[in-house]
């Protein structure tokens, strides 16, 4: 869910140049798919806001969407593939997070 989340804001960054459907399928970092410094700059906006979490420009994770859903992941709870607990976040269960 998470990735699938993050290409569509991709997809609204980017002002429908890039499908989240081609996102999602590409093997290439979102520079080489066409993602410019202001789409990544409306990119981040959009991920600090629905997540809640800082997005550093220098971050190399930013260079690929596996990369930036694993930075939310870790710094969220988030599942980064999606279909169910990630193991990071509580899930209501007794006993909390565990690493």
């Amino acid at each position: 869910m998470l990735r699938e989340r993050l290409a569509e804001l991709v997809s609204k960054a980017s002002g429908g140049d890039l499908a989240a459907a081609d996102v999602l399928a590409a093997d290439c970092s979102l520079p080489a798919l066409g993602l410019n410094s202001l789409a990544y700059l409306r990119l981040i906006d959009m991920v600090e806001t629905e997540f809640g979490c800082d997005v550093d420009l220098d971050g190399g994770y930013l260079d690929t969407l596996d990369g930036l859903a694993g930075h939310i992941a870790a710094h969220t709870g988030e599942d980064r593939d999606g279909g169910g607990d990630s193991g990071g976040h509580d899930d209501g269960h007794s006993g909390g997070q565990r690493r």
